[in-house]
């Protein structure tokens, strides 16, 4: 009847609301209205499907209520793909989309009438993006990354006293590019470093003191973003 329609889908607005709001707090791209809105579609969808299954059922149709919400599992991997941006070597919005799909298998959860699974699934998930999120940070440190712009006289000697430093300060090379001016070259890279905040300034005073190449200019020595 109406009223279990209804309680269906308040379960499915409070699983999604929880999610959504902790997504909001961290300032993430797919917020509270965008959680609900996916966990209560998904809803609609497993209890149509339910629906549909029991009037057809009735009539000796042998209709598959999950078809429905097969569909869902899936076609919110689009939505979800639209909250991944990438920003300089950064790729971010990935677990916002794991998020979003996975509040939509709680609502179909909510439609189905399986108010436990709902609920203790969104206790797990709900950690997961909390707890998870503290241990994350304190075991995996981020990666440091600088963009490194010289004027040189002498490009071969200078790649390799960058690859030669950067390798002793366990940094990674990219993004190598020359140009050539009147008297001397541009020469722009970047290094990823290790999670050694030294390491940055030890590479940048030991580039400064290389004797093997001559630096008419530092142009620029910025955090990448």
């Amino acid at each position: 009847g109406i009223g279990e329609i209804a309680l269906r889908l308040a379960c499915a607005m409070l699983v999604g609301a929880l999610i959504g709001v902790e997504r909001e707090f961290t300032h993430r791209p797919a917020g509270l209205r965008t959680h609900i809105l996916v966990v209560l579609g998904a809803c609609v969808v497993s209890i149509t499907g339910e629906m549909l299954f029991t009037h057809y059922s009735a009539l000796g149709s042998c209709a598959d209520p999950a078809r429905l919400s097969a569909q869902v599992v899936t076609g919110v991997g689009f939505l979800g793909a639209g909250t991944i941006m990438r920003e300089g070597v950064n790729v971010k919005g990935l677990t916002t989309a794991a998020s979003l799909w996975a509040v939509a298998c709680l609502g179909i959860a909510a439609g189905g009438g399986y108010y436990s699974v709902a609920l203790v699934g969104m206790v797990f998930i709900f950690i997961t993006l909390t707890l998870f999120e503290t241990i994350q940070k304190k075991l995996v440190k981020p990666k440091l990354v600088r963009d490194y712009a010289l004027r040189v006289t002498d490009v071969a000697a200078a790649m390799d006293a960058v690859h030669r430093l950067a390798e002793q300060c366990k940094g990674t090379l990219s993004n190598f590019h020359a140009e050539t001016s009147t008297d001397d070259f541009k020469l722009s890279f970047r290094v990823q470093f290790s999670s050694n905040k030294k390491m940055p300034r030890k590479f940048f005073e030991e580039l400064t003191k290389e004797e093997s190449i001559k630096i008419t200019a530092i142009i620029d020595d910025s955090i990448a973003v």
